[in-house]
């Protein structure tokens, strides 16, 4: 039997769908359990919405005298804690690290033993910042609570793992103290005190004076701290390599 023209060049169509091989289409489930991305979302997002946002900004750089970077970290509760909400407030940023002997003995013996419960009396916030990472000494929750209470400290310890915002003030030490004023803006970083043995007794001009308590009284009579940077003293930073 003589076959249509036209039947042949309706067949066509349907022949080419038949010989395709795109994929289905994830199902909802395996997108939900990974196994894959849902459908439209690419390994960049998928990316960042696990890993969250940055704790700080990228890029961004303490430095005396301009508006110390906004953070954004967790207390040992998992609480986040955000710099801005104490903007009006004179605050102290104390790097600690519980397994460092100079802060072992700073807060044993030093000049940091009773500091933070002294100013936070007198409308001071004072935050504890441990940037040391994974398997180094002194992280985590666990050591932050254990050596809180060892050295009494009563104010919050927060948690920088990735060490992004010790990197942005550039601290190098634990301790290493950083004071914001009311404003917002950095009026000191460097050493507790002129004592690096972090005992309070070898004061290097024979005389221990706290550059925490100086500056702090600086601000609180509405002058510029001086010094409004030293050298800071004790164990490096446990960063992250």
């Amino acid at each position: 039997m003589r076959r249509s023209p036209l039947l042949f060049l309706l067949a066509i169509p349907l022949c080419l769908a038949c010989g395709r091989t795109d994929a289905p289409p994830a199902s909802p489930d395996a997108a939900r359990s990974g196994a894959l991305p849902a459908s439209g979302a690419t390994s960049a997002s998928v990316t960042s919405a696990v890993a969250g946002p940055a704790p700080v900004e990228p890029g961004a750089r303490a430095e005396i005298g301009k508006p110390a970077p906004e953070f954004t970290l967790a207390d040992l509760d998992g609480a986040p804690v955000k710099l801005s909400t104490f903007k009006g407030k004179t605050v102290v940023l104390e790097w600690f690290n519980p397994g460092c002997p100079f802060v072992r003995s700073s807060h044993t013996k030093g000049s940091l033993k009773d500091a933070a419960k002294r100013h936070v009396k007198a409308g001071v916030v004072w935050l504890a910042i441990n940037s040391g990472a994974p398997g180094k000494q002194g992280h985590g929750a666990a050591a932050s609570r254990e050596g809180a209470k060892t050295f009494s400290m009563e104010h919050p310890v927060l948690l920088d793992e990735t060490g992004a915002v010790g990197k942005a003030y550039g601290a190098t030490n634990t301790p290493h103290v950083f004071v914001i004023d009311p404003k917002g803006v950095l009026a000191y970083r460097g050493a507790a005190d002129n004592s690096p043995d972090g005992e309070g007794e070898s004061p290097t001009d024979g005389k221990l004076v706290s550059y925490v308590d100086t500056t702090l009284e600086a601000l609180a009579a509405g002058k510029t701290p001086s010094p409004a940077e030293t050298r800071a003293y004790g164990c490096g930073v446990k960063y992250a390599k």
